[in-house]
């Protein structure tokens, strides 16, 4: 569902601002709105889940669903579609925290990759959704009616979630694999764990939002066939998270380099590719670097949370790791406007280089074990109390 809201949105850009009657810059102005909602409903929101459970996730999943109808219909103008996006902004990132935070719990108990698994279907939805939306407005459909899809969406979702989820908190859990004890989680550690993740959206999101971009002013290619570029990504991430989420959890900092070297790899061959075929090749090797970066990150903090503090933690790492997601197209533009959009992906490059070097020296200093703890089954059959 938060996968088919994002890509009914991306589509949804230019016809809310033509509903709107915005030009570029005050559409440009309007979206900072949605950050601005977004950050400190994520911190709240941690909160209120170890307060009343992760079943408010039900709720939230709505409430998305509501917020973005609402703000389709009432765009009409900047100051109303403005207001529109802070509550989507809030909703946004209450669902991200919750949502994660319940991935977070079915991991550490099932010891399976939920989060990473739930990433692949968030990529595919965007995909899906967004191709829907756009075929929705080739045939006139007005500008809301692609958001109620989304709001039915969520109505199921939410009645899914509501069931699956236990009412009230959990019991809180006596010490967590790193050999942490009490109701709450050391912040450094987490914030290390952050700053990876902020380097790794920062690379994602420089790709995705500056892609399409590169192919047409770089390359000179077409508006058509400049739109492959986000579409390819987005579907590249998909593919590379079902294929990830089959590995061992014990590989996760072989992930994380490896993925950070290809993230690199593939911003190096896109600065420096002289057709289209070869700067998508260098998207698509971008793609499948980054795509398990931010999951694998989250994963490793979900297996090493204490319960009656997971959304906390969860709300935490989210935090820092967005404020990458929203430095990097901005990273992006400065260095264009120094160095030209084939010097930015260098510095883009530059990124995955730096998340690789770091990687292995900050998990070991928060001292998170990477592999999942034992469920309940395991333990009992293991003789641990």
């Amino acid at each position: 569902m938060f996968g088919a809201f994002w890509g009914t949105w991306g589509s949804a850009v230019p016809s809310v601002r033509d509903q709107a009657g915005l030009d570029d810059a005050q559409l440009g102005t309007a979206l900072l709105f949605i950050s601005a909602g977004a950050l400190p409903a994520m911190l709240l929101t941690g909160r209120a889940l170890d307060r009343w459970g992760l079943r408010c996730t039900a709720l939230l999943v709505v409430a998305l669903g509501g917020a973005g109808l609402t703000a389709a219909i009432t765009a009409d103008g900047l100051v109303s579609l403005c207001a529109g996006l802070v509550v989507v902004g809030m909703a946004s990132g209450a669902v991200d925290v919750a949502m994660n935070s319940a991935g977070g719990r079915a991991e550490q108990r099932s010891g399976r990759p939920i989060i990473t698994r739930a990433g692949a279907v968030f990529s595919t939805a965007v995909v899906v959704s967004s191709l829907g939306t756009g075929a929705a407005f080739a045939h006139a459909a007005p500008t809301w009616v692609p958001f109620a899809v989304v709001l039915l969406l969520s109505a199921l979702a939410g009645a899914a979630i509501h069931r699956a989820l236990p009412a009230g908190v959990s019991s809180p859990e006596p010490a967590t694999p790193s050999g942490q004890s009490g109701i709450r989680m050391p912040l450094w550690p987490l914030l290390l764990v952050g700053a990876l993740g902020a380097l790794a959206f920062a690379s994602e999101n420089a790709h995705q939002s500056w892609g399409a971009v590169f192919l047409q002013d770089v390359l000179a290619a077409g508006p058509g066939l400049s739109a492959i570029a986000p579409a390819a990504f987005a579907a590249v991430v998909a593919i590379t998270r079902v294929a990830a989420s089959t590995l061992n959890p014990a590989h996760a900092r072989k992930v994380l380099v490896l993925g950070s070297v290809a993230a690199a790899a593939g911003a190096t061959i896109l600065a420096r590719a002289p057709s289209v075929p070869v700067a998508l090749t260098g998207l698509v090797l971008a793609a499948a670097g980054t795509a398990a970066l931010f999951p694998t990150l989250l994963s490793i903090v979900s297996r090493n949370a204490v319960e009656s503090s997971r959304g906390r933690a969860t709300s935490i790492v989210t935090v820092v790791s967005y404020l990458g997601f929203l430095l990097g197209p901005v990273y992006v533009g400065l260095w264009a406007s120094a160095t030209g959009l084939r010097g930015a992906m260098i510095a883009v490059a530059v990124l995955g280089l730096t998340l690789a070097a770091l990687a292995l020296p900050l998990l070991t200093l928060s001292r998170y074990a990477v592999t999942p703890r034992p469920t309940a089954h395991h333990a009992e059959t293991a003789g641990i109390p």
